[in-house]
């Protein structure tokens, strides 16, 4: 069996997403190996990882909702917004419930906010984490995020833990700090979990230990996920026969009346073979993305 679809990695607190690719890379031995959205090194939680042809699916992926447990810590503010920072003010005082669900409602929906300065964005030629270490101000612009759930799990003061499913790009630890400025009492994102990823949670997810072991008894494709699971939300086209040879060729196939949009294409085997665009007013659809498996 060609590798063709997705690993659910439960990463740990500390590797890096890069370093979890390089480890499923050599395990597989698959050369093509990526993700679809980083975890920062301090993060835990759902890491997708794309093999094969799936890399191809990733744009798709890193730009679904994201869901996230975090720790906010109130009464201390950070440089970087998270424990690793120095701490820039330090107030030991931290707000009563009610105070947090008064002003919870003000993160919620569509908001404007800035990204961190220790943040992988681009500012001037470089990151702006690399300016900020090197002791330059660093001023980045707000962007529009949208905060779809924001609700309270526990809190056990100085530690409020959230319930969050948000927009990809939006910055948790800005959220946290952003938070804590609003309540006057100073407050950083003290742990961060990621629970699910686009249509992946964490209960489709291995714990890379586990996935190691699979890696060993050369049983790890047990752990793969099919591609067609990446699209959910798209309506499904079964192809085969002809059709299906035109798609393999890049060709256009006819389009029930009606169709629009976007569909993913399942071959007889249910396996994905091409991600379709409806052309031509509706009447055919065009292989966007065709997956020779």
């Amino acid at each position: 069996m060609k590798a063709f679809g997705f690993i659910i990695v439960d990463k740990p607190v500390g590797p890096t997403s890069h370093n979890i690719v390089t480890i499923v890379r050599h395990g597989t031995g698959v050369r093509k190996v990526g993700h679809a959205g980083t975890l920062d090194p301090r993060a835990s939680g759902v890491l997708v990882l794309c093999l094969g042809p799936a890399t191809r699916l990733s744009e798709y992926l890193s730009t679904s909702s994201k869901r996230y447990e975090a720790v906010v810590r109130f009464g201390t503010a950070t440089r970087t917004y998270d424990a690793e920072g120095p701490v820039v003010r330090q107030t030991e005082a931290v707000p009563t419930l009610e105070e947090i669900q008064a002003v919870l409602p003000e993160f919620r929906g569509e908001i404007e906010q800035v990204p961190p300065p220790f943040s992988a964005i681009k500012v001037r030629g470089k990151k702006a984490y690399e300016l900020a270490r090197a002791g330059q101000e660093v001023k980045l612009e707000p962007r529009v995020v949208t905060i779809h759930l924001l609700g309270i799990l526990e809190y056990r003061p100085p530690d409020l833990l959230l319930d969050i499913e948000c927009t990809a790009g939006t910055y948790i630890r800005s959220l946290a700090h952003d938070l804590g400025a609003r309540v006057s009492t100073g407050a950083y994102l003290a742990s961060l979990r990621r629970t699910r990823a686009g249509p992946f949670s964490l209960e489709d997810a291995v714990p890379l230990p586990k996935l190691e072991v699979g890696f060993l008894t050369n049983k790890w494709k047990r752990y793969l996920q099919p591609a067609v699971k990446a699209l959910p939300d798209l309506p499904t086209v079964k192809v085969e026969g002809d059709n299906l040879e035109r798609i393999h060729f890049g060709q256009r196939i006819p389009a029930e009346p009606g169709s629009s949009g976007m569909a993913r294409a399942i071959g007889p085997d249910g396996e994905l073979v091409a991600v379709l665009e409806v052309v031509e007013e509706g009447k055919e659809w065009h292989p966007r993305k065709v997956f020779l498996t």
